[in-house]
């Protein structure tokens, strides 16, 4: 399963060009994006709450559709539809007919009975979302929640709030995203979030093993020597070492990229002073970055797990705002 990307704008929006599924950031402009920014900063004060809840999908059901494994992603899913006062259904791929051998086809059939109205889907394969939002019926929104090493849009999306939050504005910024490149699905989304707000510099930090081969054309500058790439940073993205997607020996081991390109506090002195230190988690201590700095004053990684719930909320309520528009043709409004 691969996404077409010419076919992504039209899938993903409204005739007015409004969300109605959250597949990619590939054909969402830079207004798009801060609607959404926009929209979750709205959402933040209700965490802060005592009764931690909003209307807006009432009634509705919304299915955790998660054929990976996931803890921050499919928990704050679960909080964010729950805040909309959704119902919500986690599926465990593990235990359901489709390791009995159901098609993904008939298990959704099987799910939009239920009268389900959006599905958060992750999948180890580019491009499932894509399909299931091509072949579902009309009216059921999809939000990608990762798709094999193809897009993490959610994330990059929480990511951009945290680095709007502390730095008020990304013209001028320059960012780094330092470790697997090759194999992240969030670095993609990160980098394509990055050049449509309009950041002054992406760079890629990395072993040569663990880049894309096309990874300048995704618009950043590659750095291959950790020292000399953090320097004048605004913003370093750190990365988990993605073992369960390398095939052969990509690295000499991980003692020696935490000597290259673990983050310690040495390091991270060569950035601006300012710079904060963000990571999409789950961290691995020692391999890519040391607690010293994973939990010192300039990280914010905390920060971007609180922010997901608030970006979460803002797309599953934009989306279903969305499919609900497209269903009234133009001239149906309300007593015609």
């Amino acid at each position: 399963m691969t996404a077409t990307d010419s076919s992504l704008p039209t899938l993903q929006l409204t005739r007015e060009g409004r969300l109605k599924h959250f597949l990619t950031l590939d054909g969402l402009d830079q207004a798009l994006l801060t609607d959404i920014l926009d929209t979750a900063d709205s959402f933040i004060e209700v965490g802060e709450r005592s009764i931690k809840k909003v209307p807006l999908l009432r009634g509705r059901t919304v299915v955790n559709l998660f054929f990976e494994s996931s803890t921050r992603t499919r928990s704050t899913f679960e909080l964010a539809a729950k805040r909309l006062s959704a119902d919500v259904l986690n599926l465990d791929i593990n235990t359901s007919a489709t390791s009995k051998g159901e098609t993904l086809s008939d298990t959704l059939l099987n799910l939009e009975a239920m009268a389900s109205d959006m599905f958060v889907v992750r999948h180890s394969q580019s491009g499932a979302p894509h399909f299931i939002a091509e072949t579902v019926t009309p009216g059921v929104a999809i939000i990608n929640a990762g798709d094999g090493r193809h897009a993490h849009p959610t994330q990059a999306m929480l990511d951009m709030l945290t680095i709007r939050q502390h730095k008020g504005q990304f013209a001028g910024l320059k960012v780094a995203i330092v470790g697997d490149i090759l194999h992240s699905r969030v670095a993609r989304s990160q980098i394509r979030a990055l050049n449509t707000l309009g950041v002054e510099e992406v760079r890629v930090i990395a072993p040569a093993t663990l880049l894309p081969k096309d990874v300048e054309s995704l618009g950043c500058k590659v750095e291959y020597d950790m020292r000399h790439g953090l320097r004048d940073l605004d913003v370093i993205i750190m990365l988990r070492l993605q073992r369960e997607r390398m095939e052969g020996a990509l690295l000499p081991s991980e003692r020696e990229f935490y000597r290259l390109y673990g983050l310690n506090e040495e390091k991270l002195a060569l950035a601006d002073s300012r710079c904060i230190v963000m990571h999409p988690g789950p961290i691995n201590r020692g391999v890519e970055i040391e607690s010293a700095v994973a939990d010192g004053p300039q990280s914010v990684i905390l920060n971007q797990v609180t922010n997901g719930i608030a970006v979460r909320m803002a797309v599953m309520s934009m989306a279903m705002s969305g499919q609900v528009s497209e269903r009234v043709q133009p001239g149906e409004g309300a007593g015609q």
